[in-house]
């Protein structure tokens, strides 16, 4: 549930017109899906091997500061609680008090609905990872029912007449790659569940096991709501609208479809800001534990064992963000530093193995070929991203080199 929670936020009702845009028919627009699931898969398997290997809190940072350097692990926990985590928060928190203002007719703000939701979120989460985990099982099976009735409702519509896709001036190549981006977004998230690998009673086995069947569960939804997408309304179709769980639902049930799907983002993107608030601040925590941030930031609170201070300093930035509406920009750029981040941690493996001289529960099948074509990938998309939103890309890259000179004072401080 964490994992496919992490993965299945507001994208997949959203995203698949932007890919309809780049590729023009039913093969490419499904083809494209199927190979982001399985770079998604790839880095699940990739992720279950390290998180044998090292599977105390942290996730992704403590594989970082133990394959590479601390400074590289502080690099990804400062871009995560300025950028990638906080901002995309943010965004979603946005996305629900809209889905929610249409569908109660409240007149308050976007932004004071999406402040209250990430403050109660954030404090139900305090409460510990097993309280928070209950929440977001119960908001994943909420959202994958939705999900479920959106499949339904695309198979049983007649397909639409056929209409000829207009020609592509530009090369296959180019439009697949603008078309990941999109897609490659939707598919991220998988990795924030080893944030709380130290509160499992046995990660190595369960974290692992839990990486590799949430990722095949997701792919499996995702290939089906497409195909009921284009199936639905035709790769024109799905092209031309910009809400196409909405245009799918109220083609088949009318306006009551419309209102449910709305219902169903609404319960999804809630689902995804309780699986950030309850992973990503074990990260916070664990730099505080190291010495590189605020002390206090580390403390885990006795009751519940809960980094309470790392989730609420989370919520708060990602509450001011929110209600400053100047997260639009944010999401251009996580993008291109999410998976230099992916990109690294990967290529960690060959690290570990060289410095861990164990055989874990897991390795990666078909290590090194798929680790090395997974970071290839990667480094695709990371180009693909600065080539599509240059301005925004090098903010990102600005951020994250202004992290050094940040590290460099934190780790003189704890000397």
């Amino acid at each position: 549930m964490l994992v496919m929670g992490g993965i299945i936020g507001s994208g997949i009702f959203i995203n698949p017109y932007v890919v309809a845009q780049q590729v023009h028919t039913e093969a490419l627009v499904l083809g494209v899906w199927g190979l982001g699931g399985l770079l998604a898969m790839a880095g699940a398997f990739i992720w279950a091997e390290l998180a044998c290997r090292l599977p105390g809190a942290g996730g992704q940072y403590l594989y970082l500061k133990e394959a590479y350097h601390p400074s590289v692990a502080f690099l990804y926990g400062w871009v995560l609680l300025l950028v990638t985590q906080t901002g995309g928060m943010a965004a979603v928190a946005v996305t629900f008090a809209r889905y929610l203002r249409e569908i109660s007719g409240s007149g308050a703000s976007d932004g004071t609905i999406a402040a209250v939701t990430l403050i109660a979120l954030s404090i139900v989460n305090c409460f510990g990872a097993r309280t928070g985990s209950n929440v977001q099982s119960a908001l994943m099976i909420l959202k994958s029912a939705a999900i479920a009735a959106l499949i339904v409702a695309g198979f049983t519509l007649a397909s639409p007449a056929h209409v000829a896709a207009v020609p592509d001036a530009r090369p296959l190549a180019l439009s697949l790659g603008a078309a990941m981006i999109p897609v490659a977004f939707s598919y991220g998230g998988w990795q924030t569940s080893s944030f709380i690998a130290g509160e499992m009673r046995n990660p190595a086995r369960d974290l692992s096991r839990g990486l590799i069947l949430g990722v095949i569960g997701v792919i499996t939804f995702y290939l089906l709501t497409n195909y009921a997408y284009v199936h639905g309304l035709g790769p024109a179709g799905l092209a031309a609208t910009q809400t196409p769980a909405s245009s799918l639902m109220r083609l088949a049930w009318g306006e009551t479809g419309a209102r449910w799907v709305a219902l169903g983002i609404t319960i999804s993107t809630l689902g995804f800001l309780s699986q950030g608030i309850l992973t990503t601040p074990r990260v916070y925590s664990a730099m505080a534990q190291d010495g590189l941030f605020f002390k206090s930031v580390g403390w885990l609170w006795p009751r519940s064992g809960a980094p309470v201070v790392a989730i609420l300093v989370q919520g708060v930035m990602a509450t001011l963000i929110a209600l400053a509406g100047r997260y639009e920009q944010i999401l251009n750029y996580t993008m291109a530093i999410d998976f230099v981040s992916f990109g690294v941690t990967a290529a960690g493996i060959f690290m570990l193995r060289r410095k861990q001289h164990i055989t874990p529960a897991y390795r990666v099948p078909g290590h090194p070929v798929t680790t090395i074509l997974f970071v290839i990938v990667c480094a695709v998309i990371v180009a693909s991203t600065l080539y599509t939103y240059p301005e925004n890309g090098l903010i990102g890259w600005g951020i994250l080199i202004a992290g050094l000179p940040v590290y460099f004072f934190w780790s003189r401080r704890k000397v």
